[in-house]
Formats: structure tokens, sequence, C-alpha cells
């Protein structure tokens, strides 16, 4: 018996030895990949230290030693767009071998949500699927996935673009590499890896921040594990609730908080609608009831009353003088027809409980579809209602891509490099947008963190947000997304950028515009511009370079004019100018296109101190473009205090 364990010991190491013997590769290659043509292409992996491994590409061979931890890289000499070839990498065990590999162009494209939003949810996504018969243009689909530290590989599988691969392609990725296919006639390689929802910190490495002084506290506060993450988190939002309720209730406590007669005194408010997360209960997911009063005038016609909301994320179960009148689940708006006998002159109740099952909660949508209708008669819903938390779920507390900075570099950045790649296009932003202020550093910093990492000043394009009512912000009250957006167009100064404006084809009612072709065609218009140097083509909208003022009319003239500015309304008006005096209020402003300059001027403003345009949450009303189709540069000329100034990221 004791010879026999001997036995199954060298057999065991004996198998150790033949596992680490064979040559392996990360999952970005594979079979149906594209390489990038015109540079030096990395290919790199393990095997058992110090074996030799042979790689071979069309006419090129190269050779290369695994070093003392097993790892090896070689590099191939650059090559011109063409194929289909086989790449063979040999070691003294093994042989591994990838079929129709392409060369031409590599995109990297990332973000959150309106970069990994489907082909198949796309407008009109259903007919381009149908004839999307492009086998030049392929995509590696990047499984998500996070860590607290680098890894060196990832789940992903390269796919050929066909009806039945495209539906799950990104969609702006999809129509940016249609156009370049069509430009340039090389294949296109997509590298998809993106989060709906997430933000820019998590896509930046701990090294980039431990070299930023002002942002250098978000490296010191990485944890360890997830173990102390999840942990972190419990402690943190069950204090919040003991110190904003006294604790969670009982099943008894919840069972009367419907009722009409309930004593909500020590209850909470918030204003709706909005995502709660931003109105005191950051990260939770849970049940939470609201309650408000609502004054039904003596004589109202009580017959054919409806209550209306936009929508409530996920799920609703609504009382109306603790009478259930609905439940519904999902984002569809709700409207509830009440019972006749139900409402009664004067003080009613309404209370609503709402589920969250992850990501946002709470009532979303317009707050103008808040309302209680009666006959003719509405009573308008927006606004305080008070709020109480009954449960939390553990997912409030579980670690997740935003929890702590850095995962997603490390899961599904870190193992792409150094794949050799022509550039990036960037969407992301939204989730980034209540800290726009700190977004002029932070999203710069990552631009620079991805080319530091990849040793090449690649080109970096990106999409402005496009128009959303996010909280119906403006001049007047402020505007996070106006100033996330004004953060975007700092970060042009960078090399190698380029922006697609996108304020013309949002949708004030929803973060995710369908509308994905004209942002791949803008993109791809920068890339011609800024990765391919064709300067015949104009691919930037009018962007704002000065102005003057005379008498109560200001002079604003802009660049990026191509065959000049113009206006797209059928009676030629120019819409989204603001202008404020001294005392920084901003009136709507009547605004004329003369020659490259746009004149500016409000009865209510004798002085113009102040111009902006496009300044606002919802800013899909902006109508001023070039000649050539592309939308101005959403601006303000002045610099005053903005409402993001002091919000900073956090690690949770």
């Amino acid at each position: 018996m004791k010879g026999f364990k001997g036995g199954l010991t060298i057999l065991a190491w004996l198998l150790v030895q033949v596992t680490f013997a064979e040559v392996r590769l990360p999952a970005v290659f594979g079979s149906h990949m594209v390489l990038q043509r015109r540079k030096p292409v990395p290919v790199w992996g393990t095997a058992t230290s110090g074996e030799k491994i042979t790689v071979t590409l069309a006419s090129q061979t190269k050779t290369v030693k695994a070093g003392k931890d097993g790892r090896w890289r070689t590099t191939l000499d650059p090559m011109e767009a063409g194929g289909p070839y086989q790449l063979v990498v040999k070691g003294p065990t093994n042989t591994v071998a990838f079929d129709d590999v392409l060369l031409g162009e590599v995109w990297v494209c990332s973000g959150q949500s309106n970069m990994e939003w489907p082909l198949r949810m796309a407008a009109n996504g259903e007919k381009e699927i149908r004839t999307a018969n492009f086998p030049q243009i392929r995509q590696l689909g990047v499984k998500k996935a996070m860590s607290l530290t680098p890894k060196a590989d990832l789940e992903a599988e390269w796919t050929v673009c066909s009806p039945e691969t495209v539906p799950n392609y990104t969609a702006v990725g999809y129509f940016f590499a249609k156009q370049l296919q069509k430009e340039l006639n090389v294949p296109i390689g997509l590298i998809n890896t993106s989060w709906g929802g997430t933000h820019s910190e998590t896509w930046t490495s701990r090294a980039a921040f431990e070299q930023d002084s002002s942002l250098r506290v978000i490296a010191s506060r990485l944890p360890a594990t997830y173990e102390e993450v999840t942990q972190r988190g419990r402690d943190r939002l069950l204090k919040l609730i003991q110190d904003r309720q006294g604790g969670l209730p009982t099943a008894a406590d919840e069972q009367i908080w419907a009722k009409p007669d309930l004593d909500a005194s020590s209850w909470k408010s918030m204003n709706v609608p909005a995502d709660w997360a931003g109105r005191g209960l950051p990260v939770l997911d849970g049940v939470v009831w609201f309650r408000r009063e609502v004054i039904v005038p003596e004589g109202t016609p009580l017959a054919k009353a409806t209550l209306r909301f936009g929508s409530v994320d996920d799920r609703d179960s609504t009382y109306v003088n603790g009478q259930l009148v609905g439940s519904s689940k999902g984002l569809d708006p709700r409207a509830y027809v009440l019972p006749e006998g139900l409402l009664k002159p004067g003080r009613n109740v309404i209370a609503v409980r709402v589920v969250d099952e992850g990501g946002a909660g709470g009532f979303m949508g317009d707050p103008e579809k808040m309302r209680l209708s009666i006959g003719n008669t509405d009573l308008p819903l927006q606004g305080a209602w008070q709020y109480r938390v009954a449960h939390v779920f553990a997912s409030s507390y579980k670690p997740g891509p935003n929890s702590h900075a850095t995962q997603l570099f490390n899961a599904m950045l870190n193992p792409l490099i150094p794949y050799a790649i022509q550039g990036v296009i960037w969407y992301q932003g939204e989730s980034n947008a209540g800290r726009a202020y700190e977004y002029r550093k932070s999203f710069p910093l990552m631009i620079r963190d991805w080319r530091q990492h990849w040793g090449d000043e690649f080109p970096f394009l990106f999409v402005q947000l496009a128009s959303f009512n996010s909280a119906n912000g403006n001049s007047r009250q402020g505007s996070t997304w106006a100033e996330l957006r004004e953060a975007q167009t700092m970060a042009l100064k960078l090399p190698k950028t380029g922006m697609a404006v996108t304020s013309d084809i949002g949708d004030r009612d929803d973060i995710h515009p369908r509308n994905k072709l004209d942002v791949g065609l803008r993109l791809a218009a920068e890339a011609m511009r800024v990765a391919y140097g064709d300067a015949r083509a104009v691919s930037q909208g009018p962007m704002v370079e000065g102005m003057t003022v005379a008498g109560n009319r200001a002079e604003l003239t802009f660049q990026n004019t191509g065959a000049g500015l113009m206006a797209k309304d059928r009676y030629g008006y120019v819409r989204g100018f603001e202008v404020a005096g001294a005392d920084q209020k901003f009136y709507y402003a009547k605004a004329e296109i003369k020659g490259n300059a746009v004149i500016v001027q409000s009865d209510s403003v004798a002085v113009p101190v102040a111009v902006r345009y496009g300044w606002a949450d919802d800013n899909g009303d902006v109508n001023l473009y070039n000649r050539e189709g592309f939308p101005a540069v959403p601006f303000r000329t002045d610099t005053w205090k903005g409402v993001t100034e002091a919000a900073k990221f956090e690690n949770q």
C-alpha cells in the first residue's frame, strides 16, 4: 500500500509536468480573429520554463523561450491587410492552431450599457440583422468578470458577422465597423468589453490612481478580498438604515403601512421620480414603501379616477386608502383605474410598495406622468413622498462592478493587453454624471492609463452623452449631465482623441436611445480623421471659440463650421441658446446665424455676460449644425460654480 501511494504521487507529478508542458494562449487569440495590420503583433502565452516556442503566421516564423515563470512572448512583424491565414504556435509537446485569421483594423469597444447595447435591440435592428452577412467583420465578445487584482486571461470568443451571430454584437460597434469596412475595404475586428451601469473608475488601473495626487486616495482604500467588500457593504448599509429609521421593521409593522390612518410622521421624505440611489439610499436592493397624501377638492366628481406613474423599477403594489388597486412589474407606465367610491373629498392616502431586485430602484420616468386623474381634473404627484425601507436584499452589499475601482480593468481589460489594436471607441459617462467635475480628471486619467499599459498612443474616440431627462437639470437649477458633457469635451485636449456629439439623437424618457446607427457613423467619421488622417472630410460639429458683446447682443464664433452653419428647422429658427447677465440668471435667447457666427440676445438681459447652448440634462431641442450634418458641441462661456464640484468617488 505504501508503494502504491508513492506510485500515485509520481503519476500525479508526471501529469502536472505534462500539463505545464502544454503551450497555451489567452482567449484573446482564437480562430476567426482579426490581427492589427501595419503594426507589430505581440503573441504570448504560457508553457514550461525554458521551453522553445515557435510561432508561425503566413511567411513569418518567430521563436522564443518561456521564462522562469512559464510565460513567453514574441512579436510578429507588421503585415498588410489580408488572409485568411493560420496562426500556429508549437511547443515540444503540443501545437495550437487558429484558423481563418485575418489582418485588418482592430478596435476595442468599451463603456457601459449604451456600448453594450446589442444590435437586436437597436432601431431597425431586426431588419439590419437579416442582411448582416459581413465575413470581414468579426467580434470578440468578452464575458463579464470582476477582480480586485489584475488577471492574465478572460472568457471570450471570436465570431464572424452573420445573421446568426450579429444580434448580440454591440450595435454601436457594428455600425462603426460596417462604415469603416466600407471606407477602408479591409477586415474589421471589434473587441467588445463593456458592462452596463459602470463607472469609469472601475475601468482604470490601480497604478493610474497611485500616480495621481488628487485621486490616490481611491487606490489606498481598495480592499484585499471580496469577503471584506461584502462585510463592509453590509455593515455600512445597515448602519445607514439604523441612522435613518431605527433599523428594519418586523413583518407585523409592514402589514399596516398601507393603512390611511398610519402615523408616518417619523418617515423620511425624498423627491420623486428619481433613482433612490441618488436620494439617500445608495446601493439598496430591497423593498421600500412610499406614501403620499392627496387632497381632493370638495365638489370634484369622483367617478372615472385613474392613478398614473411613469414607471416603477422593478415592481410595485399600489394602495389607495388602504385598498390594493394594482400591481405591475417592469418599466411600462402604470395606469390603475380606481374603484368607484374609493376616493373621497379631502384627504386620501396613496401607498406604494416598491421591490427593487438590482440596479436602479424607485419611481422613474417623466414627472408629468405622475398624477391622479379624476375626470378632467389632474392632481400632480411628483415631488416629496415619505418613504421607509422594509427589506434589504443580499445583493445590496454583494460586490458589484462599481463596488470598488479597478475591478473591470483587472478582469476585462488587462488580459487583452498587449493585443495589437488600432484604437478605442468608448460610450460611457451616464454613471459618472453625479461626479462630472471629477470626471475632468478621472476620464483623461483612464485614457492615459490605457495608452500607457499598451505602450501606444492609439486613437481614443468617445460618445458625448445624448439628451435624457435624468433629473430635470438645466441652467436654472444646475445639470449634472451638462457638466459631464463639458468634462467630455475637455478631454479633447488629449492628443488623438475624437468625440461624437449625440444631443440630437437621444430620448428624453429613455437613457438608452435606440438610434445606434448615427452614433456608429459619427464615430467612424472621427476615426477617418483621427486614426486614418483623412483631412478631406468634415467629422466634427461646430465648437464655440469666442464671444464678443455689443449692447444687449452677444456674438459667438465657431470652429469646425465646414461649409457653413445651419439650423435644422423648417423656419430657420435656432434653438437651444440661453443668455445671462451679471446676476447669473439665464433666459432663453433669440439666436441668428451670421456667417460662421451666431448672434444671441434676450429682452430680459440688458448686458450679456454668459451664453450657454444645450445646457440641460435633456438638451434635445438643440438644432445648430454645420452643413455637413454634424451637430454643434454643447457649451457654456462662463465658469460659474456647478452642482457636481464637491462630489467625489468613494469605494463602497
